[in-house]
């Protein structure tokens, strides 16, 4: 049964998920949020699939601190093969060599081992076949938006019948462009494995990793690295579309956007690790994004090349995953009114004014563009949107928005301050000021004895955790103590949060949203509930998956993934989580 036991692969421009057969089963080119040419995951034929004959077990790990993945299939008589499966990544000529490319390594381990590779690929949403035209050592797959071809020093003839052939030599399968290669296939997969993995390597030697749940936190910063679209510095909170948030609940979405929003806490958590270059590449693409708008409405979300019409579509040829349909291309959240993008925003960029790592340190002119952002976020701070999670039929003042906008004219005041401006310091906090009174005065309910959702509602909404986070209130403040302990009582399931428990657009949400969950385990710590909230985090991390991913959402009944994946909500979690309870280095050496 199609579950997500699936692991990543990818290098800034394109990424693919490979279960735990070694099927590469999502793969789109020739980026994130194109075409699905292997589109299994939702039901459909494309594939590129190893299978070995009497196969009874699988094994997959991921090298050590890198993006490649190892999965071994042993078969009954004991034959065995080991399927690696990366995407070339690494400093060539000065530049980053990220092509829209995968390769695959199938080598003999024991025995006479007997395989049959399958490559099936679709294009326009599965709803045609994608030609294949044979060449002496490749397979071209014809399509107008997402032609690619496959070199192979396997037996193409074999490759294209779908026929059994005994393994008896490393066999290399190099999927990329239309082009012809420099040199023999297996010589060039070699060379980029070895230079890929020693980046991956590198890489993560330069992360500021807690000494507690190193493992977890390494895996989590490959990951969100992997869902960054070095190009333009989009980031996508997950890469893939239509993975329900539980069985039969339409709320199926597409995710291979950048939503500001999920941007910023995907930057945050990588500067925590010191991995500063993200903030970089995110930084060019805020600054585009705030050219574009010039002072005026800001979508929620983009497309990781500052698309902004992203119009939902349903892709009927799409079975969906589990047969859940819909499967959408396309999100409509681009239309939305979402008024917490100004402080995601301006909490993106903030770093670049006060880092001096950074190659290109922000200045008076970038804060000339960012105050228009502010100017907008005070406007409507207190008017209704649709919130946090993007309600289509509900709109309020809601908490969260409106502790963001706070969040945004707060960190002008401290950049200006930084800068040297006084004037505009004294003018940010002004208003800074007026929207802390406000909210504390309208999300406060005396009955409920919380902050809740919305200005003048009585319902309870973990998005208001953050509001320590950011540094809106104290963590000791009674208030806040309070709100963590009503959503105690009433939106937590054993060790898992739910974002709220109201009927919205589709009914009551079935499943805990993991980001709440580490919002809450981030609130326990604050307050001093230290032990708790260990238990919480050990808790998410037995639920990962065994490649250490984390999707969406987690059925607290049976303790199972839904939701897109992998969400980078949930990876920054794990992070975020790890080095607040971590103990020291000098403490552990």
């Amino acid at each position: 049964m199609t579950n997500l036991e699936l692991g990543i692969i990818g290098n800034g421009t394109v990424a693919g998920l490979i279960d735990e057969h070694g099927t590469c089963t999502w793969l789109c080119l020739p980026r994130f949020d194109a075409e699905p040419v292997f589109n299994k995951l939702l039901g459909g034929r494309g594939q590129f699939a190893v299978s070995l004959k009497g196969h009874v077990k699988s094994t997959q790990t991921y090298q050590r601190n890198t993006a490649i993945i190892e999965t071994v299939l042993e078969a009954e008589d004991g034959s065995a093969v080991k399927i690696t499966d990366f995407c070339p990544r690494f400093m060539d000529k000065g530049r980053m060599f990220r092509p829209s490319s995968m390769v695959r390594r199938i080598t003999p381990l024991k025995g006479m081992p007997t395989i049959r590779v399958e490559l099936f690929a679709q294009s326009q949403r599965g709803e045609y076949n994608m030609v294949v035209r044979r060449g002496v050592n490749h397979m071209s797959f014809l399509d107008e938006q997402a032609g690619f071809r496959v070199t192979t020093d396997a037996p193409v003839s074999y490759v294209m019948d779908g026929r059994d052939f005994v393994l008896d030599r490393e066999l290399s399968f190099l999927l990329g462009p239309d082009e012809s290669l420099s040199d023999r296939v297996g010589v060039i997969a070699l060379e980029w494995l070895e230079r890929t993995s020693d980046h991956w390597m590198s890489w993560t030697r330069r992360l500021d990793t807690p000494p507690d749940w190193q493992d977890a936190v390494i895996r989590a910063a490959i990951t969100l690295k992997l869902c960054v679209y070095e190009e333009t510095g989009g980031i996508v909170a997950a890469l893939t579309t239509s993975i329900p948030e539980h069985e039969g609940s339409q709320r199926n979405w597409d995710y291979r956007f950048c939503w500001l929003r999920d941007a910023y806490f995907t930057v945050t958590a990588l500067n925590r690790l010191s991995a500063v270059g993200t903030l970089e590449h995110y930084l060019a693409y805020l600054r585009n994004t705030v050219a574009h708008t010039n002072g005026g409405h800001i979508q929620p979300v983009y497309g990781i090349s500052l698309e902004h019409d992203l119009t939902e579509q349903i892709a009927h040829a799409l079975p969906g995953y589990r047969d859940h349909n819909p499967v959408r291309f396309g999100n409509q959240a681009a239309e939305h009114i979402q008024h917490d993008v100004y402080g995601h925003v301006i909490l993106g960029a903030s770093q670049a004014f006060f880092d001096d790592r950074l190659f290109a340190k922000a200045g008076p002119l970038e804060f000339a563009h960012f105050e228009g952002v502010g100017e907008r976020a005070f406007a409507v701070w207190n008017t209704p949107d649709a919130g946090i999670w993007e309600f289509r039929g509900i709109a309020h003042v809601h908490t969260s928005s409106a502790i963001m906008c706070w969040a945004a004219c707060d960190r002008l005041a401290r950049i200006a301050v930084c800068l040297g401006m006084n004037e505009r310091a004294d003018y940010w906090n002004e208003k800074a000021d007026t929207i802390r009174e406000g909210v504390l005065e309208k999300a406060w309910s005396e009955k409920r004895q919380a902050f809740t959702g919305a200005f003048g509602e009585e319902a309870l909404d973990a998005s208001v955790l953050l509001m320590a986070e950011i540094g809106f209130i104290d963590a000791k403040d009674e208030r806040f103590i309070k709100t963590v302990e009503r959503i105690d009582e009433e939106l937590r399931d054993g060790y898992h949060v739910f974002r709220y428990k109201i009927e919205d657009d589709f009914g009551l949400p079935k499943t805990a949203f993991t980001a709440c969950t580490f919002w809450h385990i981030d609130a326990l710590a604050r307050i001093g509930r230290i032990d708790e909230a260990r238990a919480m985090f050990e808790d998410v991390l037995a639920h990962r998956t065994r490649l250490g991913l984390l999707s969406e959402d987690i059925d607290t009944s049976n303790g199972e993934l839904w939701g897109n994946f992998p969400q980078t909500y949930s990876m920054v979690g794990i992070i975020n989580a790890a080095n607040r309870l971590s103990r020291k280095w000098d403490e552990v050496v």
